[in-house]
C-alpha cells in the first residue's frame, strides 16, 4: 500500500508537469523577445554598412571613370562636352587621335630633307669617284677610300638622324612612321643603286662594262615606286591627274578609317585593361576581340599603301610597271602569300638577299638562303614596330621569324584547294589579333606606369583622385622586358 504522499504526487504529477511546461514556455518567449529585437537591430546595422560600402565603391568607380576620361583627353584646356549622352548616341568621327598621331609632322618632314639630300648626292658621287679612268694605284686607292668613307657617313646619317630626332623630340607614332619608312626606303634604294651600278662601272674601267649611269636616271629611281635600279623603265604616254587625285583621296580615307577603328574598337577595350587583374580568359578574349580590327588594319594598310599610294606616284611619274602585288588573298600556302603580298619588297629580298646569299653559299643550301631572307625581313619589321611605338617588344619578330618561317616551310605550294586558303586566312586573323592585343596592352601599360617610375617601387601609382593604386597582375605570356611584368615585380617587392 503506497503512502498518501506518493499517491498525491502521482495524481498531481501530470498536472504539475503541464504547469511547469507552460511556465518554461512562457519564460522562453520572454527571453526570445529581446533576442529578436537585437537580431533586427543587427540586420539593420549590417544593411546600413553594406549600403555605405556600396555607395563608397560606386563613388570611387565614378571618380575613376571621370579621371580616366580626363586623362585620355589629348588636349589640355579643351572644354569638356556638355552632353556626353549625345556624343555616345551619335556615330561621330573624332579627330583627336589623328591630330595626336601626326603631331610634329613638319619636324619629321624637315628631318627628311637631309636624309634625302644625303641619298641623292653621296652614292652617286661615290660611284663617280670609283668610275674615274686611270691606272690602279695610290690615287685610285685614295678615291676608293674616299668613296667608302662617304658611303659610311651616308649610312650613319640615315641610321642615326631619324632615331635621334624621334627620341629627342618625342615624335608621335604617325610622324615616326613617316621617318622610319623613308629611312628604310632610302637605304634599300641606295644599296640597289650601288649593287646594280658598281659592277658595270668597275668593268668599264677595263673597257668591258658600261659607263656610270646618268644622274637623271638615279633621280628618277629615287622617286619611282620600285626598289630595283634600272637605267630605264617602261613609261606610259601621259598622266591621268584625276586618277592621281582619286588614289590620294582613297589613301586619306583609309587613314581616317584606321583612326576610326582604333578609336572605336581598340582604345575602349585596351585603355583600361592594364588596370585589371590578369587572367588567361581575359587575354584570350582580348586576342579574339582584336582579330577584327587587326585584319581591318592589315587590309587598310595594303589598300592605302600598296594600291593607292604607289599607283598615285606611278601615275605621276608615268611609271609603267604597276605590279605592286598579286592575288595574295587566293593563296593556299604561306610561301605563295609572302611572294605575292608585297611584290616590291619581295623583288628586293629575292635579288639581293636570296640570290646573293645563294651565290655566296656556292649555289647550295637553298633553305639557308631562304632562312636568311626571313631573318632580314623579320628584323626590319621588328625595327619598324620598335621605332614607331617607341619600345622593344618582339611580338612581330617572334610571329614573323618563328611562326612565319615554320608556316612557310610547312604550308608550301604543294597544298592546294579552298581548305588551305581558309586555313591561311585563319592564321592571318589570329596573328593580327595577337599583334594588336599584345602591342596595345604594352602601350597602355607603359602609359599608366612608365619604366622610370617602376624603378622606384613606391612612386608607381597613377594620380587618381581617390588615392586608388591601379595594379595589374602581369601576364606570364609577356616578355621579360615588358613594362607590365616589371611593374608587377616592382609592386610585389615594394
Amino acid at each position: 500500500m503506497e503512502p498518501r504522499g506518493g499517491r498525491f504526487r502521482r495524481r498531481d504529477g501530470p498536472k504539475g508537469e503541464q504547469e511547469e511546461r507552460h511556465s518554461g514556455k512562457g519564460n522562453a518567449e520572454t527571453h526570445r523577445a529581446p533576442d529578436l529585437v537585437q537580431w533586427s537591430q543587427h540586420m539593420e546595422a549590417v544593411k546600413t554598412q553594406l549600403l555605405e560600402q556600396a555607395q563608397g565603391q560606386l563613388t570611387e568607380l565614378l571618380d575613376r571613370v571621370m579621371w580616366e576620361a580626363v586623362q585620355s583627353y589629348p588636349q589640355q584646356g579643351r572644354p569638356l562636352p556638355s552632353t556626353p549622352l549625345d556624343s555616345l548616341s551619335r556615330l561621330v568621327l573624332e579627330f583627336e587621335l589623328l591630330i595626336f598621331s601626326f603631331g610634329q609632322l613638319p619636324l619629321a618632314l624637315v628631318t627628311w630633307v637631309p636624309m634625302f639630300l644625303s641619298t641623292l648626292l653621296v652614292p652617286y658621287q661615290a660611284l663617280r669617284l670609283w668610275a674615274r679612268p686611270g691606272p690602279r694605284g695610290v690615287a685610285w686607292a685614295l678615291r676608293a677610300g674616299l668613296g667608302c668613307s662617304l658611303l659610311a657617313a651616308h649610312a650613319a646619317v640615315l641610321c642615326a638622324l631619324p632615331v635621334h630626332v624621334a627620341v629627342a623630340q618625342q615624335l608621335p607614332p604617325a610622324s615616326r612612321c613617316v621617318l622610319v619608312f623613308e629611312q628604310v626606303r632610302l637605304l634599300m634604294k641606295s644599296y640597289s643603286f650601288l649593287r646594280e651600278a658598281v659592277p658595270g662601272t668597275l668593268r668599264a674601267r677595263g673597257g668591258k662594262g658600261t659607263q656610270a649611269p646618268s644622274f637623271s636616271s638615279y633621280l628618277y629611281f629615287l622617286f619611282c615606286p620600285t626598289l630595283i635600279y634600272r637605267e630605264t623603265y617602261p613609261r606610259t604616254p601621259n598622266v591621268r591627274w584625276n586618277y592621281v587625285a582619286k588614289n590620294f583621296a582613297q589613301a586619306l580615307g583609309c587613314v581616317l578609317y584606321a583612326c576610326f577603328i582604333l578609336g572605336r574598337l581598340c582604345i575602349p577595350v585596351f585603355a583600361n585593361m592594364s588596370r585589371e587583374p590578369f587572367s588567361t580568359r581575359a587575354l584570350v578574349l582580348s586576342i579574339l576581340h582584336a582579330t577584327l580590327p587587326g585584319i581591318f588594319m592589315l587590309l587598310l594598310i595594303f589598300f592605302a599603301f600598296l594600291h593607292c599610294w604607289l599607283n598615285a606616284f606611278a601615275e605621276m611619274l608615268r611609271f609603267g610597271d604597276r605590279m605592286f602585288y598579286r592575288d595574295w588573298w587566293n593563296s593556299t600556302s604561306f610561301s605563295n602569300y609572302y611572294r605575292t603580298w608585297n611584290v616590291v619588297v619581295h623583288d628586293w629580298l629575292y635579288s639581293y638577299v636570296y640570290q646573293d646569299g645563294l651565290w655566296l653559299l656556292g649555289g647550295r643550301a637553298r633553305g639557308a638562303a631562304m632562312l636568311g631572307v626571313f631573318l632580314v625581313s623579320a628584323v626590319v619589321h621588328e625595327y619598324i614596330f620598335c621605332f614607331v611605338l617607341g619600345f622593344f617588344y618582339p611580338v612581330m619578330l617572334m610571329l614573323f621569324l618563328v611562326f612565319g618561317g615554320l608556316l612557310n616551310f610547312t604550308m608550301h605550294d604543294q597544298h592546294t584547294g579552298p581548305a588551305w586558303n581558309v586555313l591561311m586566312w585563319t592564321f592571318l586573323f589570329l596573328g593580327q589579333g595577337i599583334q594588336v592585343s599584345l602591342y596595345c596592352q604594352e602601350w597602355y601599360a607603359r602609359q599608366h606606369c612608365p619604366l622610370p617610375q617602376v624603378r622606384h617601387y613606391n612612386s608607381c601609382p597613377a594620380p587618381h583622385p581617390t588615392g586608388h593604386i591601379p595594379f595589374q597582375k602581369a601576364s606570364p605570356f609577356l616578355f621579360p622586358n615588358s613594362t607590365a611584368m616589371v611593374r608587377h615585380q616592382g609592386l610585389a617587392w615594394g
